[in-house]
């Protein structure tokens, strides 16, 4: 049996034996990258949707420096919110360093730009024409910001679903901050490494496949609803 056969029969036997362990690091993964996407949301898409919408001097090196942080290595932003945490930092007093707190407010730092820098993109590809004729009719702000974001739902959701993504395979900062704690902040992607550390490839090799099915699934489900996005604009 070669290994890649080996890893699908382990990743079954996991699945199907529900081992505590991992349904417990699978739940902790799901929790992390969830917080944070839906902390990322309430950031990011009032940044993004002012961005889209906005013209001003200074706007196209506001944008460089939202796109620089959508690049930022989440191994450096692990660090800046250890160095914040820890015991000597400036939040030390909260006692959240190794905690899935912890882990949720370095990958809300990571999830923020991303949905605001490609918000910003979706919202501004929504012509201006269709908000002039909103004002004329009377419309007010807030019904102007509904109907652009309504106009520009796909390129929000794919924002939403990237950062989803980014989080949920990071390793670098949630190893820094989490410190991969069994039964407490080990997540998917942390224990990846960990039992590749440990020369038990079959296994890692399956907890990559778990990560890769979940992965599958979110975008599985974004492209279901493009498409009947798609049939019902056809009538």
């Amino acid at each position: 049996m070669d290994v890649f056969t080996e890893a699908l029969v382990a990743a079954y036997t996991l699945l199907a034996g529900g081992s505590p362990e991992i349904w417990n690091i699978i739940a902790t993964t799901f929790y992390v990258s969830v917080v944070s996407t839906v902390a990322g949301m309430m950031i990011g898409m009032p940044v993004g949707f002012l961005m889209g919408i906005s013209r001003f001097r200074g706007r196209r090196f506001t944008m460089a420096l939202m796109t620089t942080a959508m690049a930022v290595p989440p191994v450096v932003i692990g660090l800046i919110v250890m160095m914040a945490l820890s015991r000597t930092g400036p939040l030390g007093f909260l006692g959240l360093l190794y905690t899935v707190n912890a882990m949720s407010i370095a990958q809300t730092i990571i999830s923020a730009p991303i949905i605001a820098g490609l918000t910003a993109v979706a919202v501004a590809s929504v012509p201006y024409r269709l908000r002039l004729q909103a004002r004329s009719l009377g419309a007010s702000f807030m019904q102007e910001a509904f109907l652009t974001l309504k106009e520009a739902r796909l390129g929000v959701l794919a924002a939403v679903v990237t950062a989803f993504g980014a989080v949920t395979r990071g390793v670098g900062a949630v190893m820094m901050v989490g410190g991969n704690i069994e039964g407490q902040t080990r997540v998917l992607t942390t224990a990846i490494v960990q039992e590749a550390r440990r020369g038990e490839f079959g296994l890692a090799l399956a907890l990559g496949l778990i990560l890769l099915g979940i992965t599958f699934l979110i975008n599985a489900l974004l492209v279901v609803y493009q498409h009947s996005h798609e049939r019902l604009e056809r009538g």
